[in-house]
């Protein structure tokens, strides 16, 4: 919502905080987006971060896209959010006391947790790192968690992920292979 407001401010429309959080519960309120709020037993912490924002389907991503780019990773995070809330699980998301972001914190209705981290292409090196370092940093956080990276490639990474960090293929996740919630 920070970001959004600036952007508004920049382009020199005037807009207060207040009225963008009014807008954005509409929005909710009309199934357009959900939000996600930080995991954490803080009411007061949950309060003062900012939400995450998601189209209730990821096919109105272009929609909210001014950029005009390709936004796999984003789909992908999406279809995630939307199956682990019809699994039945109470969602947010994690940030590390190192400061690192894990897209999803997810207890299923038995109790399990996991700790997901969505990208769409570990090819890279420094998207591979960010996202392993997030999910070690938060599995020391949060101990008995299953600390998994789903990626929309097929093919497990290249470098090995340090212990106890689970891979997955997106597509196998999605269809229910696997014990993680």
């Amino acid at each position: 919502m920070e970001k959004f407001y600036n952007a508004l401010r920049s382009q020199g429309l005037s807009v207060g905080k207040n009225t963008l959080h009014e807008y954005l519960a509409h929005i909710e309120d009309a199934f357009l987006v959900r939000t996600v709020s930080l995991h954490t037993a803080s009411e007061r912490q949950r309060m003062v971060n900012p939400r995450k924002a998601y189209p209730v389907d990821p096919g109105l991503i272009p929609v909210y896209e001014c950029a005009g780019r390709a936004s796999i990773g984003r789909a992908l995070e999406t279809a995630v959010l939307l199956e682990l809330e019809r699994r039945g699980c109470d969602v947010g998301y994690v940030r590390t006391d190192e400061g690192y972001e894990v897209d999803f914190h997810a207890r299923d209705p038995e109790g399990r947790v996991s700790l997901t981290q969505v990208s769409a292409d570990v090819g890279n090196a420094d998207t591979w790192h960010r996202g392993a370092r997030a999910l070690v940093s938060a599995a020391r956080q949060y101990p008995g968690s299953t600390p998994v990276l789903l990626t929309a490639d097929a093919q497990p990474p290249a470098e090995a992920l340090p212990a106890p960090l689970v891979w997955q293929p997106a597509a196998a996740w999605l269809l229910g292979d696997g014990t993680s919630p």
